[in-house]
C-alpha cells in the first residue's frame, strides 16, 4: 500500500478550494498554507495564459524531512503517508531546510512544524482527503498506487506524468499532469515578498518581525509594478492599465503563491557556528601544541583552555536552544533521539566533549596523570567531531543545495583551528607566560588563514553541479552579499589579520589580528547560513 496524488492541471481552475477546505479541516492559521495554489502567468501580452499548480507536501518514498528530524516527530506510516506528531516537535525548523519542495512551516500559533498529512485521520475512516472531497473539477486524485483499481494507478499507467525535482532522489509521491516547467520549477520566476492579488501581513516564527517590516500597502505595489515598467505615472489609475503592464512585464511571472517564510536559521545558528569553532579549536591548538611540542604546555595553558572550551561549549547550547521555536522541549533531542538526525549526533558529541573536558579538568586538579593523557585522546576526536559535524547537519538539509558542497566539513575545520589560534592571541593579552605571541601562534593562524582562503578560492572556482548552488554562489560573489563577503569576510576577517601577523609580532597587534580573524569566521558563516536560504524552493 502506497498513497499517493495526481493534480490534473487540465481541470485545475485555480479556485483556491483545496486551499480553504484543507484550512478549515486542519484549522489552519492565517499566513500559512497546507495546501496552496501558485499561480504563474506565461507569455506576453496579449498572448498570455495563467497556470495553476497545487502544491503541498509530497510524500517522499525517501524523505529527507524525516531522516532530519531529531525527534521523530516527522515519520512513515505503513500506506506510506508522512504524518507528524507536533506533541514531539521542538521546532528547529530542520525539516523546513531539508524539504525540498518547501511543504512545511512552523505553526504561528503552536511554534510546531505543520503540513500536509494526507488528512490521515479521514484515510483511516476510509473517507478522501478534504481538498479532493472539496475539488469542483476532479482535479486533486488521491488513493492507494499500487491497487491496480485505483483511479490513481490507472492515471499513472496511461497518462504521462512529471514530479517536481526528481534529481533530488526523493521519490516524491505528487504527480502532475501537463505540468509545466514554468510553474514546477521554483527557478523558473522569480519570488516576491508580495503579489498584486495577495499582502502577507503576518510573519511566522523568526520571520513574524522581518514580515511586519516588509509588509507593502497597496501603493507600494504600484509604485513597484510602474518601476519594473519603467513608468512615472500610472495613466489613468485603472486596474486594467495594472494588469496590462503586469502581462506584459516579462515572459513568466508569478501572480499568486503562498508568502515568503523568511530567513529559517538566522543569526544564533551563524553564532553557535563560530562558538562551538571556538570551544572545539582552543583544545585542538593545544593539543597538537603539546604533541609536537610547539609550546603551550604550562598548567596555565590548559586550565585557559579547559575554561574557554566550557564557556563556549555552554554559549553554543545557548544559541541551540534560542534558535528552537519550542525551546521547553529541547531536552526531547536527548531523550526522544532519532538517531539518523545529525542534530542528535552532534547533540550527543557536544555533551561528551563537554563531559570529557570536565574530566580532564578534574584529573589536572586532582594530578591523575594518567586519566587525563587516556582524556585528551578521547577529547581530541570528540574535537574535530564538535568542529565538522553542523556540515553533515546541512548536507541532510537537500532543500538548499549550496549547502551539499564536499568541501564544507574540511571549511568548518579550518575555520575552528583558526578560531582555536585567534583565542589563544587574545588570551595572551590577560596571560602573556602562558600564551607566547609572535611565534608558533602567530604563524598557526597565519597558516589557517592562507588554508581558508584557499579553499574558498575552490569553493567558488569549481563549477556548481545545480542552478540553485550557483545563484547562491553569484549571490554572494556579486549580489545581496557581495559586499559582506569582499569587505567583510574576506577584507576585515581574512587579508587585514594576515597582514598584522606578517608585518608586526607585538601583542596588542597579533590581539586585534586575532579578533578580526574571529569576526570573518562569523561573517563567512552568516553568508554560508544565510545565502542558500534566499533560494525559493517552490
Amino acid at each position: 500500500m502506497r498513497y499517493g496524488f495526481i493534480i490534473d492541471n487540465r481541470k485545475c481552475i485555480g479556485c483556491h478550494a483545496c486551499t480553504t477546505a484543507c484550512k478549515s479541516e486542519h484549522d489552519v492559521p492565517i499566513g500559512v498554507n497546507r495546501t496552496w495554489v501558485k499561480q504563474v502567468e506565461k507569455g506576453t501580452f496579449p498572448n498570455t495564459r495563467r497556470l495553476f499548480s497545487v502544491m503541498r507536501c509530497n510524500h517522499c518514498t525517501d524523505a529527507p524531512c524525516v531522516e532530519i528530524c531529531p525527534v521523530e516527530a516527522l515519520y512513515f506510516r505503513e500506506d506510506g503517508i508522512v504524518d507528524f506528531d507536533k506533541r514531539r516537535c521542538i521546532g528547529c525548523k530542520s525539516c523546513m531546510q531539508a524539504c525540498p519542495y518547501d511543504a512545511l512551516y512552523i505553526d504561528p500559533e503552536t511554534h510546531t512544524a505543520a503540513k500536509c498529512n494526507y488528512c490521515a485521520h479521514r484515510v483511516d475512516l476510509g473517507l478522501e482527503p478534504a481538498c479532493v472531497n472539496v475539488c469542483p473539477e476532479h482535479a486533486i486524485i488521491s488513493g492507494d498506487m499500487e491497487d491496480e483499481d485505483s483511479e490513481i494507478f490507472q492515471l499513472l499507467s496511461r497518462q504521462q506524468v512529471k514530479v517536481r525535482k526528481a534529481e533530488k532522489g526523493t521519490q516524491p509521491n505528487l504527480f502532475y499532469i501537463d505540468g509545466d516547467e514554468a510553474s514546477l520549477n521554483p527557478s523558473f520566476t522569480e519570488k516576491s515578498d508580495t503579489y498584486l492579488w495577495n499582502a502577507q501581513t503576518r510573519g511566522v516564527g523568526h520571520y513574524a518581525k522581518e514580515a511586519e517590516k516588509l509588509a507593502w500597502s497597496n501603493d507600494d505595489v504600484l509604485k513597484a509594478v510602474m518601476q519594473a515598467n519603467g513608468q512615472n505615472s500610472l495613466e489613468g489609475g485603472s486596474v486594467k492599465s495594472i494588469e496590462l503592464m503586469l502581462a506584459g512585464a516579462e515572459k513568466a511571472r508569478r501572480a499568486y503563491d503562498a508568502p515568503n517564510k523568511g530567513i529559517l536559521w538566522g543569526w544564533e545558528v551563524s553564532a553557535y557556528v563560530l562558538t562551538k569553532a571556538i570551544s572545539a579549536g582552543v583544545f585542538m591548538v593545544l593539543f597538537m601544541a603539546n604533541f609536537f611540542n610547539w609550546g603551550l604546555d604550562s598548567d596555565g595553558a590548559l586550565w585557559w583552555t579547559l575554561g574557554t572550551a566550557l564557556v563556549f561549549l555552554g554559549l553554543t547550547g545557548a544559541f541551540l536552544v534560542k534558535d528552537l521555536d519550542r525551546p521547553d522541549r529541547f531536552l526531547n533531542v536527548i531523550f526522544r533521539p532519532q538517531w539518523k538526525s545529525w542534530l542528535v549526533r552532534g547533540g550527543y558529541g557536544i555533551t561528551f566533549y563537554g563531559g570529557l573536558l570536565t574530566l580532564i579538568a578534574v584529573a589536572a586538579y586532582f594530578n591523575w596523570q594518567t586519566i587525563a593523557d587516556f582524556a585528551k585522546i578521547i577529547t581530541l576526536l570528540l574535537s574535530v567531531f564538535v568542529a565538522i559535524y553542523t556540515a553533515f547537519l546541512f548536507a541532510q538539509a537537500k532543500g538548499r543545495d549550496f549547502w551539499q558542497s564536499p568541501t564544507l566539513a574540511l571549511h568548518m575545520l579550518i575555520h575552528s583551528l583558526m578560531a582555536g589560534a585567534a583565542s589563544f592571541l587574545l588570551l595572551a593579552v590577560l596571560d602573556q607566560s602562558s600564551f607566547e605571541t609572535g611565534g608558533f601562534l602567530n604563524n598557526f593562524l597565519m597558516i589557517g588563514i592562507r588554508l581558508n582562503l584557499l579553499i574558498m578560492f575552490f569553493e567558488f572556482l569549481t563549477p556548481h553541479m545545480t542552478e540553485d548552488a550557483h545563484r547562491t554562489a553569484d549571490m554572494i560573489l556579486k549580489g545581496r552579499y557581495s559586499r559582506l563577503f569582499w569587505l567583510g569576510a574576506i577584507g576585515l576577517g581574512n587579508v587585514l589579520p594576515l597582514f598584522l601577523l606578517t608585518f608586526s609580532n607585538q601583542n596588542m597587534t597579533s590581539a586585534l589580528a586575532g579578533l578580526f580573524a574571529l569576526a570573518g569566521i562569523y561573517l563567512t558563516e552568516k553568508i554560508w547560513v544565510e545565502a542558500p536560504q534566499r533560494i525559493p524552493l517552490s
